[in-house]
């Protein structure tokens, strides 16, 4: 029975010693990584959620999945109507990409390298994103020399 306690004993303060410290890499992608979840967020007079989720090719995904106001004053859905892509201007807005390819820099702490979609004014813009020590994603897009400010709330 001693033998067997102290083997016990031996396995468990050895422990530490065989586990592997986290490398930088899987920091990097952790640190990325807490971009992923579902926020909530309005934007002038719209108020919708959306998810972002992280791609097989290691960017994000950011896409609206409910609308409060997904209808418009006929009771029809409301369409994606402003798109400069006409084959997606037949799209439900409350399934509108904002964004794909966005990718996370390490040394900014920040997600940047593709543009937003804006769905109220039918154009993309040049992203950066970054977390507000409150908790918030400050989505930043700028166009030509203007630059106009998002914040989404995550709730999951």
């Amino acid at each position: 029975m001693r033998k067997l306690a102290t083997l016990l004993l031996t396995v468990v303060l050895s422990l530490p010693f065989f586990s592997k410290p986290l490398s930088a890499q899987n920091q990097m992608n952790l640190a990325a990584d807490n971009i992923v979840g579902t926020y909530e967020a309005w934007q002038n007079k719209d108020h919708f959620k959306a998810k972002i989720t992280k791609q097989n090719d290691g960017t994000y995904k950011g896409q609206v999945f409910w609308a409060e106001q997904d209808k418009d004053k006929d009771g029809n859905k409301r369409l994606d109507k402003k798109n400069p892509d006409k084959k997606l201007r037949s799209n439900p807005l409350d399934r509108t990409v904002l964004f794909s390819g966005l990718k996370y820099d390490s040394e900014k702490h920040e997600w940047n390298g593709t543009k937003v979609y804006d769905p109220q004014r039918g154009i993309r813009a040049k992203m950066d994103a970054h977390f507000l020590n409150d908790g918030r994603l400050q989505i930043r897009g700028s166009f030509m020399a203007f630059s106009e400010k998002a914040y989404w709330k995550k709730i999951d």
